[in-house]
């Protein structure tokens, strides 16, 4: 089988292909035929290197993945040849107090396919079967590896960790990316105000039609000052902030007394200075999150089934042309998901 390799971080083109052998699945295992995979900004980390986090190298990138069921091993009964699966990327050991608890996320043994073991980037992958889930009908193969890491991980942060509630008002960075177009969906599913950011006026009209109402535009104006006047200076009850670095400290200042802020990474810096004053003088909450449970997995893809969620997907490539989408990625060129489809 064909797979897209990272053998050591560096630009776009460092990524290498490789043939290597079918793997046999073992028991209790699945395996799955890849027909598309997502690709998200950790992609990217795992290509450029995370200063202080050592990845597995070499690794086989790629974590939003659907396919069809080739063969399942012993033991496994839910799943049979034929099969459309989509694969939940979350990887715990299932035993420990964490995983019976329903939490497997905080795991001591957590990690994701294409992050800490090999991903979908290649033509077959064996998985465990808890990982598996039916690929409901109405999705296509795309629609589904736009799936797991943006909707799963915004689910966890605003339902929660945010622990959302009809009427609020919530600022969401980033119009384009794939996790604020999940995010500006789940909000608008329950009932919330919805001020989205962007430098580009396009991205931010596009997110008009899943949900957005408020439209800031980060070249013209600063949101933090936007945000004063469009809530009569009360500020807002949740931000969802990816950006880090640039916008963070005007994040919490964009915050109402008792607000909430939720991060699940930090695209554009992570070493952060912070006015703690303004933290406990108006009592914030400052929220981290890290893509969620299996019950938000499949809570997500009973939303997808029932049509309260739908997949935003930019555009799809060939494996082979992985290098110039990982560009796209880094020139933010996208708007919602772009899937690497395989033969």
């Amino acid at each position: 089988m064909r797979a897209a390799v990272i053998k050591q971080h560096g630009p776009p083109e460092s990524i290498s292909f490789e043939d290597r052998p079918v793997p046999a699945p073992e028991a209790m295992q699945v395996l799955v035929k890849i027909k598309a995979c997502g690709l998200n900004h950790l992609d990217l980390w795992v290509r450029r290197g995370v200063p202080g986090h050592k990845f597995p190298l070499p690794l086989v990138p790629g974590s939003d993945i659907t396919g069809i069921v080739d063969k399942a091993g012993v033991g496994v009964s839910r799943f049979k040849t034929g099969d459309r699966v989509i694969i939940d990327p979350a990887l715990s050991c299932g035993y420990c107090a964490s995983c019976q608890a329903g939490r497997n996320h905080l795991c001591a043994r957590w990690g994701l396919l294409g992050e800490t073991d090999d991903g979908g980037c290649q033509e077959y992958l064996a998985v465990h079967e808890r990982q598996v889930s039916i690929l409901p009908s109405q999705l296509t193969f795309e629609q589904g590896a736009c799936i797991p890491i943006n909707f799963v991980t915004a689910w966890q942060m605003l339902v929660g960790k945010a622990g959302i509630r009809p009427g609020e008002t919530i600022l969401i960075h980033g119009a384009g990316s794939g996790v604020s177009v999940a995010c500006i969906q789940i909000a608008k599913m329950h009932g919330l105000q919805i001020f989205v950011t962007s430098s580009s006026e396009e991205k931010l009209q596009r997110t008009r039609l899943i949900g957005g109402h408020r439209f800031l535009n980060t070249s013209k104006e600063s949101f933090r000052e936007a945000v004063r006047n469009l809530t009569g200076k009360q500020g807002v009850d949740v931000v969802v902030d990816h950006v880090g670095e640039p916008t963070f400290m005007d994040s919490i200042r964009a915050l109402k007394k008792g607000g909430r802020l939720v991060s699940c990474g930090a695209t554009a810096g992570s070493e952060l200075k912070i006015d703690w004053k303004h933290v406990f003088f108006k009592n914030l909450a400052l929220l981290g999150s890290t893509y969620g449970t299996r019950g938000d997995f499949c809570e997500v893809l009973r939303h997808f089934e029932s049509g309260k969620l739908t997949a935003v997907l930019d555009s799809t490539v060939k494996l082979a042309d992985l290098a110039r989408a990982h560009a796209a990625l880094e020139e933010r060129a996208v708007f919602g998901k772009t899937v690497a489809l395989l033969p």
